[in-house]
């Protein structure tokens, strides 16, 4: 759990910056708008994110250079689920869920009727400039709520190691607010809130100079001829950036007592529209969309033969938009037919799960089991045609008078054969025991099976993805040539079968959570590599989603000792190994080992830590990767809390400094490591105000 001041002095604009450093957890970073969290050497679509338990609905999935969209500067904590936890959130949680607590939906009116919070930032790293507000008010059974965060980022800087001491199109802005309110009763509450979110970031190292490219068979080519053309052309010299929008109404409730039989009542509804432009220059060129209803009901039943637990199911019904389109900006040209827009991907979900616990005196025994139904199909784009009398005779003559619609047709055949209909039923479960020894000792075990239907990407690729310099092919796509593609994209489910031992001790001076994971997965999906093409100047990665059997093993946690009432020091670290089981080859983007010291003291109302880690050399790489060398990261955080009234009236002074030693860093687990280094030195200075 990252919550309090620890969680007010880590966030960052992206919640993959906010989470970096803690143990087990990575950062898949694209310049300073977008960064994905790495867990145990994966990121999603193999993480859910929630929103209050309700899952958040982006397109982060789809491409790293896309931003999850949360504001880590609204919430009040970030919590990592597993084991049965996680397993009721469906087979994208295989390597965890990351639970997202807000107060945008009150759950209790306020002591005193008013509670809030005012925060501004300074960062000099990236001449940061950060507002921050928020407010609850409480009326007899009634509560309102109000946020919102303004932050706005230039180029960060980078060491001159790296050739220029700024890293240019890592600029970040945007804004975020919500309105909600809620009907509270000593059993619960009822209430609803409207969330915006507007960003606008670069895209660092990015070209479209590879939009010509396009296969022949399975060769790559990345030259104009015939009727492949490049979508661009002109000048390479321009920022390309993402302007980003997302509206969400969340229906949240929880009630105690409701129906006969059962202890509590839980209900989550949302609603998410996004969308989002990939912009070069002045040019529009994709548009990624993303139009979610979603539905959570959950039932805690009464202790039942000792046994308590939740029964829940879950309806979301999604339309994605924005892959295989990198052409936007350019008119549908005269003397020509055929599909004028974008495909649709429609996805309709039903999920039902169970989770139940029990204590035997010291042993504490929890399992879940969740089964989901998905249909995943792709809309035809409209057709049309703009030729001329002289080639419209010709068509009458071979087609008929009727030659459109029997154009159409052919193209909406061979469409729908490229684009099937997929349909998979996945199921999950896993079951936890914890021993708790006394004195705070406790030491648990959990076994888990996870299966995990392949994303709209890994499914349907078919195109340049400018963003990862790479061209892509889904499962769906038959490629002349290529093995092990006999087999259809609904046969191919991910599965996992994981064990995790935990030991854990709390209370006292010493305290400490170490875990140990194995993963076997069958039917990993993962990016092949089968080329890369160097025409022009450019490398491209020729991509092909394929399955293969794989294994994850590894170690994180951390060790802390009071040393003093007022001193603590903490030593933690992590590492992960992957493999392709019976290939000979590893698996990209896994991260390397850490290991890590943090000493924290308090005296009085001023407060202070000092941490350094060790992030190691990444020797074992995939074949289209290169090694990533090791770096040392020191941060440091200072702040003094000055108390101006009764209850939790105060203001913090605070100063945080982030790689100090100004190293240049990559993150290995980034499609763009060397395009976009981590940021150099930068030191943030921040006030916050509590009412």
């Amino acid at each position: 759990m990252l919550a309090g001041e620890e969680l007010i002095h880590r966030r960052q604009g992206g919640l993959g910056e906010t989470l970096a450093g803690m143990p087990g957890t990575h950062l898949d970073n694209f310049g300073g708008g977008a960064s994905r969290p790495v867990i145990r050497g994966q990121t999603v679509p193999r993480i859910e994110v929630l929103s209050d338990g309700a899952n958040l609905f982006d397109v982060s999935s789809i491409s790293p250079d896309h931003a999850i969209t949360t504001d880590p500067l609204l919430l009040d904590a970030i919590e990592i689920q597993r084991g049965p936890a996680a397993v009721r959130y469906g087979g994208n949680a295989t390597n965890g869920a990351i639970n997202l607590i807000d107060s945008k939906v009150p759950k209790a009116v306020p002591e005193g009727g008013l509670t809030g919070a005012t925060e501004v930032r300074y960062g000099t790293g990236d001449e940061e400039k950060t507002v921050v507000g928020r407010v609850t008010a409480g009326i007899g059974q009634f509560a309102l709520h109000a946020e919102g965060a303004r932050r706005s980022a230039e180029d960060y800087d980078v060491p001159n190691a790296y050739g220029s001491d700024k890293l240019r199109d890592s600029f970040a802005d945007s804004t975020s607010y919500s309105i909600g309110a809620s009907w509270i009763t000593p059993k619960g509450y009822l209430g609803a809130a409207f969330t915006r979110m507007e960003s606008e970031y670069g895209l660092p190292g990015h070209s479209h100079i590879n939009g010509v490219c396009h296969t022949h068979g399975l060769d790559l080519h990345c030259e104009a001829h015939g009727g492949f053309e490049d979508p661009f052309g002109g000048s390479d010299d321009h920022s390309a950036y993402i302007k980003l929008r997302s509206e969400r109404v969340d229906i949240r409730g929880d009630y105690d007592g409701l129906l006969p039989g059962f202890a509590h009542t839980r209900l989550r509804l949302s609603y998410t529209d996004y969308t989002h432009d990939e912009i070069d220059g002045e040019l529009r060129f994709s548009r990624f969309t993303n139009e979610v209803y979603d539905g959570r009901f959950e039932l805690t039943h009464e202790p039942l033969l000792g046994f308590t637990g939740t029964l829940g199911v879950q309806y979301t019904d999604s339309r994605f938009g924005g892959i295989n389109a990198n052409n936007l900006h350019r008119p549908f040209p005269d003397g020509a037919y055929g599909f004028d827009g974008r495909p649709d991907y429609s996805t309709e979900n039903v999920g039902i799960f169970l989770n139940e616990r029990q204590s035997f005196g010291a042993l504490d025994v929890e399992a879940a089991v969740r089964k989901d139904w998905r249909k995943m199909e792709v809309g035809v784009p409209s057709w049309r045609s703009t030729v001329g009398p002289e080639l419209a005779a010709l068509f009458v003559k071979w087609y008929g008078a009727d030659w459109q619609a029997v154009l159409e047709a052919e193209d909406v055949e061979l469409f729908r054969l490229r684009n099937p209909t997929v349909r998979h039923d996945p199921l999950s479960a896993s079951v936890s025991a914890t021993l708790n020894v006394g004195q705070g000792y406790a030491l648990a075990l959990s076994l888990a099976h996870t299966e995990r239907a392949p994303s709209v990407r890994e499914l349907y690729a078919r195109g340049n993805n400018l963003a990862t310099n790479s061209y892509e092919l889904g499962l769906v796509a038959e490629v002349e040539g290529f093995e092990n593609r006999g087999v259809s994209a609904q046969d191919i489910l991910e599965s996992t079968d994981a064990i995790n031992l935990t030991f854990r001790k709390t209370g006292g001076a010493l305290g400490f959570e170490v875990g140990l994971f194995y993963q076997d997965v069958s039917d990993y999906v993962f990016a092949r590599l089968i080329e890369t093409e160097n025409e022009t100047g450019v490398p491209h990665n020729f991509l092909v989603y394929t399955a293969a059997d794989a294994r994850f093993a590894g170690i994180d946690g951390q060790v802390s000792y009071q040393l003093a009432p007022a001193s603590r020091i903490t030593v933690f670290g992590d590492y992960v190994n992957a493999t392709l089981k019976n290939e000979n080859d590893n698996l990209p983007r896994i991260p390397p080992g850490r290991l890590g010291a943090r000493y924290e003291h308090s005296a009085g109302p001023l407060t202070g830590d000092l941490e350094y880690y060790r992030t190691f050399a990444q020797d074992e790489f995939a074949t289209y990767e290169t090694r990533t060398g090791g770096y040392n990261m020191v941060n440091a955080t200072l702040s003094y809390r000055l108390n101006i009234g009764q209850g939790d009236k105060s203001v913090e002074f605070y100063v945080r400094g982030t790689n100090l030693l100004n190293e240049l860093a990559f993150a290995h687990t980034s499609f763009v490591k060397d395009q976009s280094p981590l940021r150099g030195r930068s030191v943030a200075f921040g006030m916050r105000h509590s009412f």
